[in-house]
């Protein structure tokens, strides 16, 4: 995936959280808070002034002295990670989208930034930009890694190294009183209606799978709707029984209709890559550069400590958990379409 493009949405409150290594508070900080003012005990502020995308979390996070000395040495003597977000121009929450207080860049990617540049014993420094130039960013070294749901695709790999930090997947959404639920296999879908966004990825799944079940003598009856909302309208009046689209965007509008006449939920994921593999959210850096490494161990060492659960519980993407960051793992294929 590239770009999600999202309503706005409320989450669930948190409670205190404490892991090995690491202490989490939720917090009642003020919108306006810099997420990027450095802190001399390594804490860093997620969720910050995201209109109700997140509670607020204060995350401890203890340097890695080793894996700050591993860092290239340009980077290490600058002091800070220069962390590239391609969100203009209207982001794409949860994941990354200029804050309620319309100056901090919030969201659960760069947020994901900020813990890392902590572990390495770094200043964050977020830099939003164009999808496009992201990438001229980081191909002319004035951004030092990517955190903006860049899928791991082999194309990318001969430009970039990746270090890969969450499944890219996508999701079924459905009312919260559906008993309906999707476990990878598309059989369950015959006799359903479902909506998808026309000219992406998960269009062209669900019309793979509309022609096999048609072949089974099934049917599957796919709608487009002009956008999220009359999407969610449909799917509230029972025009249609799901919708299937972003991971992220269905957890942030679930989260939304929380408290609403009209909740609803996710009720099964599939792989952004298909049924062949695992599609994967990835650091990106320019290739070679010597960054990867201390990246991939400074994730595994969050997923260790706790902060990587709390990020992902903050922001409802928990179903997109990976066990370990891996260095340049199998990508989309070059003739994936």
């Amino acid at each position: 995936m590239s770009r999600i493009h999202t309503p706005r949405w409320r989450t669930h409150a948190g409670a205190l959280v404490l892991a090995a290594g690491v202490a989490v508070a939720l917090t009642g900080c003020s919108p306006s808070a810099n997420a990027d003012a450095p802190s001399p005990d390594g804490t860093v502020t997620i969720g910050a002034a995201s209109n109700g995308a997140a509670k607020e979390t204060r995350i401890t996070v203890q340097e890695d002295a080793a894996l700050h000395d591993a860092l290239p040495s340009t980077v290490r003597k600058s002091g800070e990670l220069v962390i590239g977000i391609g969100a203009l121009p209207a982001g794409f929450p949860p994941l990354a989208f200029t804050g309620d207080d319309q100056k901090t860049l919030t969201g659960a990617e760069p947020d994901l930034g900020r813990l890392v540049a902590a572990k390495l014993g770094l200043e964050p420094k977020v830099q939003n930009s164009t999808w496009d130039n992201l990438f001229v960013g980081i191909d002319t070294g004035r951004v030092d890694v990517g955190f903006s749901n860049v899928t791991d695709t082999e194309q990318r790999k001969e430009k970039y190294d990746f270090a890969s930090y969450r499944q890219d997947n996508l999701a079924f959404q459905v009312p919260e009183s559906s008993d309906w639920t999707f476990a990878g296999d598309p059989s369950v879908l015959a006799g359903k209606t479902v909506a998808v966004s026309s000219g992406t990825n998960q269009e062209k799944i669900l019309l793979e799978w509309q022609k096999q079940l048609e072949a089974a003598g099934e049917t599957l009856t796919v709608k487009y709707y002009p956008d999220a909302n009359a999407t969610l309208l449909a799917l509230r009046s029972g025009k249609i029984d799901a919708a299937f689209g972003p991971n992220p965007s269905i957890a942030y509008q679930n989260t939304q209709s929380d408290g609403t006449a009209n909740p609803t939920k996710t009720a099964g994921t599939y792989s952004g890559a298909g049924s062949s593999l695992q599609g994967l959210i990835a650091a990106t850096t320019k290739k070679d550069n010597g960054l990867v490494e201390p990246l991939q161990k400074a994730i595994d060492e969050l997923i260790d400590d706790g902060a990587y659960a709390t990020w992902l519980q903050t922001y409802n993407l928990s179903n997109e958990a990976v066990p370990r960051s891996e260095v340049n793992p199998p990508g989309l294929p070059l003739d994936n379409g």
